[in-house]
């Protein structure tokens, strides 16, 4: 009797233990399932939300999903959240989604129809909905920018919201970045002080894929360096007093790693509200893939040292762990 009580003693024993070192779920890389890129990630009303390009030939690019999630690991796909149907003027090359809540609508920002010069029709759209998983519609009927101006091709566009509640578009291809402040219904542009309307931010070595954020009053601009095609694609960044700069190149934070996946770059990042931790959300190419539109959407940690400067990201097949908001 004494042998039994001892062995079941010890069997409840290894039980607890094994309970106790059970890990939390990742999230693993890729998070969801699906040859994605451009990834916009954001918070709305405690869940988190990934709004990616669908990485395809540019005349499949005809629609755009999203996706949520209550803890970054368990993700549900919301299908063809806005397409051309409902955005008549775009064909092709639905591009780099960039969303903003505001007064109580949802506005997404795209790219439309990869234009090459202002003789081309397309460029930056809005569409609007009351949810973040639409149905989004129109807001203009036409694009938001459809010409370059600074030599900035009208794609990758990334919205903005300054302490002083000004709403800024920050967008640009072909190695320009431009700055823009938008009016309250976003409809158009309010012009800064000196009368121009799209001020050029562009620093060292950019070349797509702009965003923004604050952290210590410190305004961080990052953006995607290299060729979206090939293993040099890479995330670099820039710090200043003002989102209007001037931005100098600090260093290049996000890159490839020869054993995981190259093309590690056009990015976003996600702050937990309360904390100071933070996320980055990119994408990138498995190694063995060859197809340029091969692209999966990942999620790692974003760091910062003792200075503020941002510490090199270590990409993961892990990804991250469960995290649900509200419970930091």
């Amino acid at each position: 009797m004494y042998k039994i009580l001892v062995l079941l003693i010890i069997g409840a024993s290894l039980v607890s233990c094994s309970q106790s070192d059970k890990k939390e779920p990742l999230s693993g890389n890729p998070v969801f399932p699906g040859w994605y890129a451009d990834p916009e990630a954001i918070i709305f009303d405690n869940e988190y939300w990934i709004y990616p390009t669908y990485s395809a030939p540019y005349e499949k690019q005809v629609f755009l999903d999203a996706f949520s999630s209550e803890d970054l690991v368990n993700w549900k796909k919301h299908e063809r959240i806005v397409d051309t149907s409902a955005v008549k003027w775009v064909k092709k090359a639905l591009w780099a989604p960039a969303i903003i809540k505001h007064k109580e609508k949802y506005f997404l920002f795209f790219g439309g129809n990869d234009i090459q010069s202002d003789e081309e029709y397309g460029g930056i759209g809005v569409a609007v909905a009351d949810n973040p998983s639409g149905p989004f519609t129109d807001h203009l009927g036409k694009p938001l920018v459809d010409k370059f101006h600074n030599g900035a091709q009208p794609i990758d566009q990334y919205v903005f919201r300054d302490k002083d509640g000004k709403h800024y578009l920050i967008y640009g291809g072909w190695r320009h970045c431009n700055i823009a402040q938008l009016n309250d219904d976003f409809t158009g542009f309010i012009p800064f002080e000196d009368g121009t309307t799209f001020k050029e931010i562009t620093p060292e070595s950019y070349v797509e894929g702009p965003i923004m954020f604050i952290r210590n009053n410190k305004y961080y601009f990052m953006w995607s360096e290299g060729g979206w095609t090939g293993p040099d694609y890479s995330v670099a960044y820039a710090i200043a007093d003002s989102p209007l700069g001037p931005f100098e190149r600090v260093d290049k934070i996000l890159q490839q790693d020869p054993g995981i996946a190259n093309g590690a770059g056009h990015h976003s990042v996600l702050q937990l509200p309360g904390t100071d931790e933070w996320y980055i959300v990119y994408h990138r190419r498995p190694i063995k893939e060859t197809d340029r539109n091969s692209r999966e959407t990942c999620i790692d940690k974003m760091e910062f040292d003792a200075e503020g400067l941002i510490k090199p990201v270590i990409i993961t097949r892990e990804g991250v762990e469960k995290r649900a908001l509200g419970k930091q």
